[in-house]
């Protein structure tokens, strides 16, 4: 348990340090497991456990979800629906914030990265809120915010991941995450209302959009309904596997890039290529992940944990809560991934032996780590935004952010208290 322990401090200090988090997990965990067994198991774990993961059956729904997001984004299908959100909400004040907000949670629906989403809609929406006058504030907060839908409206990669980590089935994790996404987009646009209506300089009215070109926009919405209501409805309709859903997906996603005439040879190789470095580099880190799970095992630490949190007395919710705060506070200095592959393989055997779902604690772990993207001083969203849009300051950013974080933990107590809201699509599937 000693070792264990030392091996948990190191990882989580070469994680505010900024190691590269694959490197840094492979060689604590390698370390560990030497010190706590012997060497020559460590050495034979890796390649075992790379192994093992390279030939998952599950884990090749990575890159292909990688696949369709790229599509999507890099053939400029995502300015097709933020133009059609648009043209229904933008009349209102504040429609351009809302029409970006349901912008992200479209895209999200198709690309399952939160860094994706953030960015690719701080290209398309930024300029025009900035051109209708729209505070940075509120421009950059509602990108921002909007970008960590991306992690929760299925399908998610972090999904995926918990999904490995905890032994979940991840098409349950990737139904049980639709009614809190639209529920967090719901509050995201509340906070937007709120924003424009208590100070509407931060906000101005739109234009209104005549009729008959709402329904001309509307042909940028049919690839995003086609692409979510053949991953989800056939995932709930018991069609196929998740792995069998990436697929199709990601080959839609092809066929819908080719009959718009946007997918050139030039940007079908820039696809492939950025989805081959995504790939390499999630597979990487997760393979320290998974070794540090079995150093969490092999070292007694994950049971000595247990041990000390039942002495404690603490049960129920009351230690769902301490533990999510303990996850409120890491996503103040740590990424979020970072988090969920550190952390989660030691929490979730207490929440098994608890008896709560882990279907349910991986999206409450979810919406945490949303609220872990967008919290100072290391939000990676925010970042992200400042890299694509380096005029606008980081504190601004922050300062437009705070309305969203108070929805959000709004939406976090609320889904822990009743488990029962994210819980009941997946108990109607049949």
């Amino acid at each position: 348990m000693i070792v264990g322990s030392i091996a948990m401090a190191v990882a989580i200090l070469l994680a505010f340090l900024r190691v590269p988090l694959a490197f840094a997990l492979l060689a604590v965990s390698v370390t560990g497991i030497g010190f706590a067994i012997n060497w020559n198991i460590a050495f034979q774990l890796v390649p075992l456990t790379i192994s093992d993961a390279v030939l998952s059956y599950d884990l090749a729904v990575v890159p292909m979800f990688i696949l369709m997001g790229n599509v999507i984004s890099k053939t400029g299908i995502a300015q097709d629906l933020f133009r059609a959100a648009y043209a229904f909400v933008g009349n209102v004040r504040g429609g351009l914030a809302l029409s970006t907000m349901v912008a992200c949670s479209g895209f999200s629906a198709v690309c399952g990265s939160s860094y994706a989403t953030a960015a690719t809609m701080a290209k398309v929406a930024y300029p025009s809120m900035k051109q209708y006058k729209y505070s940075d504030e509120l421009a950059a907060g509602t990108i921002a915010a909007g970008g960590t839908l991306g992690i929760l409206i299925p399908p998610s990669i972090i999904m995926v991941v918990y999904g490995i980590l905890t032994q979940t089935n991840i098409g349950d994790l990737f139904i049980a995450g639709v009614v809190p996404g639209v529920f967090g987009l719901a509050l995201y646009m509340l906070a937007i209302r709120f924003i424009a209506a208590r100070d509407p300089s931060h906000a101005p009215q739109g234009e209104k959009t005549p009729w008959p070109e709402k329904l001309k926009a509307l042909s940028g919405v049919w690839p995003f309904l086609l692409l979510f209501s053949l991953i989800i409805g056939g995932l709930y309709a018991k069609l196929f596997t998740p792995t069998e859903a990436a697929g199709m997906g990601a080959g839609l996603a092809i066929l819908i890039a080719t009959f718009h005439g946007r997918l050139t040879w030039s940007v079908l190789r820039a696809v492939i290529i950025d989805t081959a470095y995504t790939s390499v580099s999630l597979y990487t880190v997760l393979f320290g992940a998974l070794m540090l799970s079995k150093l969490l095992t092999l070292s007694g630490l994950a049971a000595g944990v247990l041990a000390l949190v039942q002495s404690t007395g603490l049960e129920g919710t009351a230690l769902v809560l301490v533990i999510m705060c303990v996850f409120l506070v890491l996503g103040c200095v740590m990424d979020s991934m970072a988090i969920v592959l550190i952390f989660v393989p030691l929490f979730a055997p207490i929440i098994v032996a608890q008896g709560f779902d882990l279907v349910w604690f991986g999206i409450i772990v979810i919406v945490v780590t949303e609220i872990a993207l967008i919290t100072p001083p290391v939000g990676m969203n925010v970042f992200v935004l400042k890299a694509v849009l380096p005029d606008v300051p980081v504190l601004r950013i922050f300062k437009g952010l705070v309305p969203f974080i108070a929805v959000d933990i709004i939406r976090l107590a609320i889904l822990i208290g009743f488990p029962a809201i994210t819980l009941w699509l997946g108990s109607t599937v049949g």
